[in-house]
């Protein structure tokens, strides 16, 4: 049979993806990516280490982020994303910016990091104050707190999970509980929600909690490939989310709490 009416496959362009040995949401990452783009992931290396400020600071060593990067120069990514949220964080501001550097000298490509792309992701959507989700510990939230202060932002509540193992396991059942906990902060009014981890999933529940909390939900894998695509000139894919979709952009906008009046639509 003559297949030739066929073609080749269409052409891709590549992101390359560092993430952490124990990353385990690769799928999750390719339901943000168009047809045409294709995910090369690479890990870093296994530490006996449990989720912590340790681990945080062996995963994005710039050695390691050198080494990870070098494994994909022979599939030419147009980008590199590091996509770990605490290892991203755990150096503060500077030290994200650093680790963006390390990586662009690595691959000779642009790069971009989870935190990185979490501060980017809050100016496109005029940010000032934000409520976090974690699965850490209280020393590993309190050292995001303390990124998201330092570039300027305010957090208004914030609630945590505690672990140190499996996040990818948690059901969306306790990410939609914790999100309601943290935009009842008692320090002012959210602009946004910020669920992080690149461990924790959130696709299929960033839409439901932005129509029930009435805030822009964002999250550490969402705003990755959101950031890692728009170095390339396009778009990431997704249903109706704030940061993907400048449609579901209402605001500004006040969550309502369950023992509130509901009322239908954004306000």
């Amino acid at each position: 049979m003559d297949l030739s009416f066929l073609g080749g496959p269409r052409p891709q362009r590549g992101v390359g993806v560092v993430a952490p040995f124990d990353f385990a949401l690769d799928r999750e990452l390719w339901r943000w990516v168009p047809d045409e783009v294709s995910l090369h992931l690479t890990r870093t290396p296994y530490v006996p280490v449990e989720v912590s400020l340790d681990l945080a600071r062996l995963v994005s060593e710039h050695e390691t982020l050198h080494d990870a990067v070098r494994t994909l120069n022979a599939i030419a990514p147009e980008v590199v994303a590091y996509a770990c949220t605490s290892g991203s964080f755990v150096g503060g501001v500077a030290g994200e910016r650093a680790m963006c550097e390390a990586m662009t000298r690595a691959g000779a490509v642009p790069s971009v990091t989870t935190s990185g792309a979490l501060l980017e992701a809050l100016i496109d959507l005029s940010v000032h104050r934000v409520a976090l989700v974690t699965p850490y510990t209280v020393s590993v939230t309190r050292a995001l707190e303390e990124y998201v202060a330092e570039a300027g932002i305010s957090v208004t509540g914030c609630a945590f999970m505690g672990l140190t193992r499996h996040i990818w396991k948690v059901p969306y059942r306790e990410v939609a509980a914790m999100a309601r906990k943290a935009v009842r902060g008692v320090r002012g009014e959210a602009d946004a929600l910020f669920i992080s981890c690149t461990n924790l999933p959130t696709y299929d529940v960033i839409p439901q909690l932005e129509a029930e909390l009435r805030l822009p939900v964002i999250s550490a894998n969402q705003v990755t490939m959101w950031a890692a695509l728009r170095r390339l000139g396009t778009r990431a894919v997704g249903p109706y989310q704030a940061l993907i979709d400048p449609a579901a952009r209402i605001g500004p906008v006040r969550p309502v709490l369950p023992d509130e009046e509901q009322q239908e639509g954004w306000t």
